[in-house]
């Protein structure tokens, strides 16, 4: 799982920030799951390492126009490619209302399909290898924040065994690191999980904005590997956060630490913080980093690998 900002400017954005998105590229499925498109999000592609082509699955937080002017766009370029493949669009009520009337009105038709899922507090998609659920946030118009829960994975598989002895390799060593039990010609059976190491616990990547501090934030965030929390103002604007629903660096830190992720990284910062002003991004960082130490500042196109969970930590993996 590695994440990339493609926009983390709020409102508008600046010489150095795009609005609102991210990409959450799943290697185990070749695919990339768009958290939020805001205008200029297929730009941002294409200064990047990322490929439109592999976007299946998108999912917006809410219909404020930084976070979403970006889509019919980029779901257009998309088809325009060449890409057959289905996206499955997830977010509020009257996201479908919006796509139709930008496909009406701008006389686009795309050559694939597109389905929009209403989501509501809870489970809003699963597979063999995810889980996302999403709960409401607090913001002035209807928002939610995802968590994406990465399943166990098996542990590693012992070759060194299975040959000494004398299993062939091909098929037989793929059913073994599932988990599944084989015969051999010879009569022999053996069970996979006599040859797979400890399970590897899945990890677990959050996603709040737009959104002031709120007990769901915390609940949907806890013990996750990584937080990715709006931070729209600094500690001292705390008047304008409450009065516009959005977050401080100490409402995103307080967070993080009730919710005891591992890393927080802060986006969605105000342009009057850009650079040659009194307050800038890194003052914000000093102050999340007072409560939150591990605490970083994202920027247009960087990139995080959610490292693997070490040995020994128990699954975490929310019950169905």
């Amino acid at each position: 799982m590695e994440i990339t900002f493609l926009g983390t400017s709020s409102g508008v954005p600046t010489r150095s920030r795009n609005v609102s998105s991210l990409a959450l590229k799943l290697d185990q499925q070749a695919e990339i799951w768009l958290f939020d498109c805001g205008e200029g999000t297929q730009h941002q592609f294409i200064r990047s390492d990322l490929r439109v082509s592999q976007v299946r699955r998108i999912f917006i937080t809410h219909l404020h126009g930084d976070h979403i002017f970006g889509l019919m766009g980029l779901l257009a370029t998309r088809g325009m490619a060449g890409n057959q493949e289905p996206v499955d669009l997830y977010g509020p009520a009257n996201l479908d209302a919006y796509l139709k009337a930008c496909s009406r009105y701008s006389h686009t038709r795309l050559s694939y399909g597109v389905k929009v899922h209403t989501v509501s507090p809870g489970l809003v998609y699963e597979d063999d290898h995810y889980q996302v659920t999403c709960l409401p946030l607090h913001h002035r118009v209807t928002a939610f924040g995802y968590r994406v829960s990465e399943r166990d994975r098996p542990g590693t598989f012992d070759v060194a065994k299975a040959q000494a002895l004398g299993i062939p390799s091909g098929p037989f060593y793929g059913q073994l690191k599932r988990g599944e039990t084989i015969t051999l010609a010879d009569g022999r059976r053996f069970r996979g999980q006599d040859f797979l190491g400890a399970p590897k616990a899945g990890r677990h990547f959050v996603y709040c904005t737009d959104t002031v501090y709120c007990e769901n934030a915390v609940e949907l965030s806890r013990d996750a590997d990584v937080l990715v929390h709006e931070t729209t103002f600094a500690h001292q604007d705390a008047a304008m956060a409450f009065e516009r629903l959005h977050s401080t660096s100490t409402m995103a830190a307080q967070v993080a630490m009730a919710a005891r992720v591992n890393k927080l990284l802060m986006t969605h910062f105000s342009p009057r913080y850009a650079p040659g002003n009194a307050l800038q991004v890194e003052h914000l960082l000093q102050e999340a980093r007072a409560i939150f130490p591990n605490t970083d500042l994202a920027y247009d196109f960087l990139s995080y690998a959610i490292p693997p969970r070490p040995a020994g930590v128990p699954s975490i993996f929310p019950a169905s």
